[in-house]
């Protein structure tokens, strides 16, 4: 079973999204700043993947990481696409603002996960890889495939991931999505350690992840860990949901009420939004991607502040999160 232990430094990780060009073209000069400032601040938490920034990412947090002694920290990285250099023109439309030149294809066999593996390996330049999530292996991403990769998941990735982690290649693996069913569906064929559950768990959000992944995960001995955990940045004050600009209805008035409230208790959202998360025992850490190191030193000074439990009582009370969910005692 999985030789990886997430201990109380690792609550706290950076997220490779926003490095990876997301939101806007961030240079390799301020990604480093921004590794910088959270390796400065005591984050030893890191976790990218090759499709952020078609490589670009993975190959950022590696320049970093190269001259860090490997057990200092905890990486984690992704597989279920593999990529192929091309020309400029060649480049398909992504999310990504400033990506490198290549192409990509969905692929989950037994292969393509020790190809992406050794890929990763060689752009990041580490001897190995804490965890390995499988991702993107979801509706939301996959579409009508969903069925015929999760098959070819459930005869490839699921098993060499299990066997790399017995050899000791890999210490842990698991989901990486957006959505729950993944997450569920992997429990049922396979043994995964950890998963890394995207946009479905958060202040704003989680009434079906409390009612239909938590149990799942419990009963199973899987761990959690929280990404998007401010719906990609909507917690935050951006016009943006979950990597969409689409606003789902009434979640504006359900921010600016939960903010008032904060104001009230001398906190602010990221706060809340980091010790809701972490209140829930399933979850190990939150892994919120920054933009700048500003975003850095605020993430930090959250997770290092307190909250007082009248505030949690008062969001039950008035309805703002599920009564059933986890809550800072």
């Amino acid at each position: 079973m999985s030789g990886i232990v997430l201990k109380k430094e690792h609550e706290l990780g950076l997220g490779g999204v926003p490095i990876g060009t997301a939101f806007e073209d961030i240079t390799d000069d301020q990604s480093q700043k921004i590794l910088q400032e959270a390796w400065g601040l005591g984050i030893r938490h890191y976790d990218t993947s090759p499709w952020y920034g078609l490589t670009k990412s993975e190959r950022r947090f590696g320049e970093f990481l190269k001259d860090k002694n490997r057990e200092d920290f905890v990486f984690s990285t992704k597989v279920g696409r593999l990529f192929t250099e091309v020309p400029e023109s060649d480049v398909p439309p992504t999310m990504w603002k400033n990506p490198l030149h290549f192409d990509f294809k969905h692929m989950y066999t037994a292969d393509a996960v020790k190809k992406s593996i050794e890929d990763s390996l060689e752009r990041t330049r580490l001897d190995y890889i804490d965890i390995v999530y499988i991702h993107d292996l979801s509706e939301d991403q996959v579409g009508d495939r969903y069925d015929y990769y999760m098959k070819q998941a459930k005869g490839g990735a699921f098993k060499v991931l299990s066997e790399l982690r017995d050899e000791g290649v890999i210490k842990a693996w698991g989901m990486g999505v957006n959505k729950i069913e993944p997450i569920l569906d992997c429990i049922e064929s396979a043994d995964p350690d950890i998963c890394l559950s995207a946009t479905q768990y958060s202040i704003l959000e989680h009434e079906d992840a409390v009612d239909r992944l938590l149990p799942a995960v419990k009963k199973a001995g899987v761990k959690l860990v929280s990404g998007a955990g401010y719906n990609s940045g909507f917690v935050a004050g951006r016009d943006r949901y979950n990597y969409k600009d689409v606003i789902p209805k009434g979640m504006t008035e359900k921010r600016d009420k939960i903010e008032e409230i904060t104001k009230k208790y001398d906190t602010d959202m990221i706060t809340a939004a980091i010790h809701f998360v972490l209140a829930c025992e399933e979850f190990v850490a939150i892994i919120p991607g920054a933009s700048s190191t500003d975003q850095v030193k605020s993430n930090v000074k959250s997770w290092r502040s307190e909250i007082p439990v009248d505030f949690w009582k008062e969001l039950k009370s008035e309805g703002l999160i599920y009564d059933k969910a986890q809550t800072p005692a």
